[in-house]
């Protein structure tokens, strides 16, 4: 049997390049757009075996995933786009395992729990942008460590293609903190959110690294109208932009950016076609092009995902 904990999983920001404040969204669309235009862009109907791609309209992804039963919290793909991950739980917050279904000679496989899932609760999961780590929270034991029993952070790495034992993120000021949904940029500064043991004061909080121990965490300061906390970030590989949900009376779907001076800029909410009854979990394709996340509608929970360039352009 699992240890299981109630969980609720919440919200994310995007950070966006060091501009003004008058030409931030201009600057996204031109970015998305070349990045579209590249001889390198991937053809997402061939990798994920779909056949049509979401506008500015959000569309449910693989949804045939989620058993009767069940509720699925959050989807990512590998940066190679050939292995899509996915937590599943019970309906009352219990028993989160990480499943994959992996691309071959053009098929997707069967789900199967991850390599790295436990007989804890395993969730939050991403990739570092060169695919060599993936971060995610679990509950499981820390041997050798008096903590608390909470989720905390865990990584593993990919040495020659071959993923190592899972290992405990130390980050010393938040060991006796709930932390959860790593997501790390290219400098090595990782973000999660982070509360007291009984989910209160969630908020948003990162870390640097320095000679590959990371030090002190600090809160990340947010401007939005949120009432009650910050959950789920989800940072961009250049750590420019940060996508998050806002805990209100539902959980709304934030974006943000730096400033040229390093600062979070005010956090603009996404339109009502993604915004509708309570939404986190977001992640953002390699190539910015396509935002996934978790949604609520009808009592159930799926994955749906839509093309950022659309989404900035109507917000």
């Amino acid at each position: 049997m699992k240890k299981s904990q109630k969980f609720s999983f919440f919200c994310k920001k995007i950070l966006i390049p060091n501009i003004s404040m008058k030409s931030k969204w201009h600057l996204i669309i031109v970015s998305i757009l070349l990045l579209q235009c590249s001889d390198e862009s991937p053809n997402y109907k061939a990798l994920l075996g779909v056949d049509i791609l979401p506008n500015e309209h959000p569309i449910f992804f693989k949804k045939e995933l989620v058993p009767n039963g069940k509720l699925i919290h959050r989807g990512i793909l590998n940066p190679q786009l050939d292995a899509y991950y996915f937590t599943l739980s019970n309906k009352d917050f219990s028993d989160f395992d990480i499943y994959i279904i992996e691309r071959k000679e053009g098929k997707w496989s069967e789900p199967q729990k991850a390599f790295f899932n436990s007989e804890y609760d395993d969730h939050g999961m991403s990739f570092s942008p060169d695919g060599k780590r993936i971060y995610f929270s679990s509950t499981r034991p820390i041997i050798g460590k008096d903590l608390p029993e909470t989720w905390h952070l865990w990584r593993t790495n990919n040495n020659n293609g071959t993923w190592t034992e899972p290992e405990y993120v130390d980050i010393p000021n938040m060991r006796d903190k709930l932390i959860s949904h790593p997501s790390i940029s290219e400098n090595g500064t990782l973000y999660f959110h982070a509360s007291n043991l009984d989910y209160s004061k969630m908020d948003i909080y990162h870390s640097v690294q320095e000679e590959g121990k990371f030090k002190d965490a600090e809160k990340t300061y947010l401007s939005d109208s949120n009432t009650y906390g910050r959950t789920t970030p989800y940072v961009s590989a250049d750590g420019s932009f940060l996508i998050y949900a806002a805990i209100n009376k539902t959980l709304d779907l934030m974006i943000c950016q730096k400033d040229e001076k390093g600062k979070w800029s005010q956090a603009k909410a996404f339109n009502k076609a993604v915004n509708t009854n309570g939404q986190g979990n977001p992640y953002i394709t390699p190539d910015n092009k396509f935002l996934f996340f978790a949604v609520e509608e009808n009592n159930k929970w799926k994955v749906k995902w839509v093309d950022v360039e659309s989404l900035v352009k109507n917000q």
